[in-house]
């Protein structure tokens, strides 16, 4: 077995690990939208920019994590959320190592959600907070702001889901031709 070969015989071409260009679009993506958003925009509220009756650009810093979960906790949680998207990136891009290339669904939802902690890993360390400036609301109720990488996070974690109703068919489907 080369050096390159994993445990189950994959070499790195051959892995899940070719999809993580899909990670580094959504980590670029999403710094370049917020670095537009820091450059263009002024910070809060009263400076929203009204784009359709239902959204807004809105330029805003998020200490927490999902929903400004824990955004009021003091500091520490910056770093625990860190922590958390290490290791997170860490396990996925350990499965993707051991995935198929072509198990593309599974794979393809790995790297959302590695581009989307990526791009809130590096918000965090670098600035302190998340920049976030997407603003979807109905009447007077405004969905929490969010940015591109809850975007591809959200959108992978929805895809596990699906990979996982679609397996358990396919492994249904086998199980009734044996």
């Amino acid at each position: 077995m080369s050096k390159l070969s994993s445990e189950n015989g994959l070499s790195l071409k051959q892995s899940g690990v070719r999809w993580l260009w899909l990670a580094a679009l959504v980590f670029i993506v999403d710094i370049g939208s917020k670095l537009l958003v820091m450059n263009t925009m002024e910070y809060g509220w009263p400076n929203r920019i009204e784009l359709l009756p239902f959204f807004n650009l809105l330029y805003v810093h998020n200490t927490g994590a999902a929903f400004s979960f824990l955004s009021d906790a003091g500091g520490w949680q910056r770093w625990l959320f860190a922590a958390i998207a290490l290791g997170v990136c860490s396990m996925l891009v350990f499965w993707m190592r051991k995935l198929p290339a072509t198990q593309k669904l599974a794979n393809v939802s790995y790297a959302l959600i590695i581009g989307g902690a990526l791009g809130n890993l590096f918000d965090r360390l670098y600035h302190g907070f998340v920049v976030d400036f997407l603003d979807f609301y109905v009447g007077s109720y405004h969905w929490p702001a969010f940015n591109i990488a809850d975007m591809g996070i959200c959108i992978g974690a929805g895809l596990i889901i699906l990979d996982g109703f679609l397996s358990d068919k396919d492994k249904k489907k086998q199980a009734v031709k044996h």
